[in-house]
């Protein structure tokens, strides 16, 4: 859902304003972010602690420039060395996205894509309600039943730690 009412907010404004909470730039449009209840928190704070581990850089909620119009806040990301700029330039090594109730699967499927289009081969989905788990490879997701493993089998997450 757009929130800046179709005024095209320059992108520099953008980067150099706080919302809070964060919101999506999507070509002059701010997008709100379903920014979850505790079911959705509780599980943020469990995957980045189980993902940082010394060996990948992990962050919650940091914006990350998908193209040159379009900025994104994931819920996790993980680099295998830490950006030195303060708004991500670089696609990640994943992305980790975990549904609220009020995601519509439209919406996440562009996110997806905002995040598959400049390089990053690994995105996870994660759906605190159902309990389940998903991939995304470039077209559409698909259900994980026990471990979200990236393509190179470097990182992986054992679902049944997770919920």
């Amino acid at each position: 859902m757009a929130i800046s009412n179709s005024i095209l907010i320059p992108v520099e404004e953008y980067l150099s304003t706080v919302y809070e909470p964060d919101v999506d730039y999507l070509e002059g449009q701010l997008e709100d972010r379903n920014v979850g209840e505790k079911d959705h928190g509780k599980l943020q704070l469990k995957v980045a602690k189980l993902l940082d581990t010394g060996q990948w850089f992990v962050a919650i909620e940091t914006r990350i420039e998908v193209s040159q119009n379009r900025f994104r806040a994931p819920d996790v990301c993980v680099y295998e060395r830490e950006p030195e700029e303060q708004v991500f330039r670089s696609a990640p090594f994943v992305v980790i996205e975990i549904l609220s109730p009020e995601d519509r699967m439209s919406r996440m499927q562009r996110k997806m894509e905002d995040f598959y289009n400049p390089g990053c081969a690994n995105i996870w989905i994660l759906d605190p309600w159902r309990r389940r788990a998903y991939r995304y490879d470039g077209q559409s997701l698909i259900e994980v039943p026990d471990h979200l493993v990236t393509q190179d089998s470097r990182l992986s997450l054992n679902i049944a730690g997770l919920f």
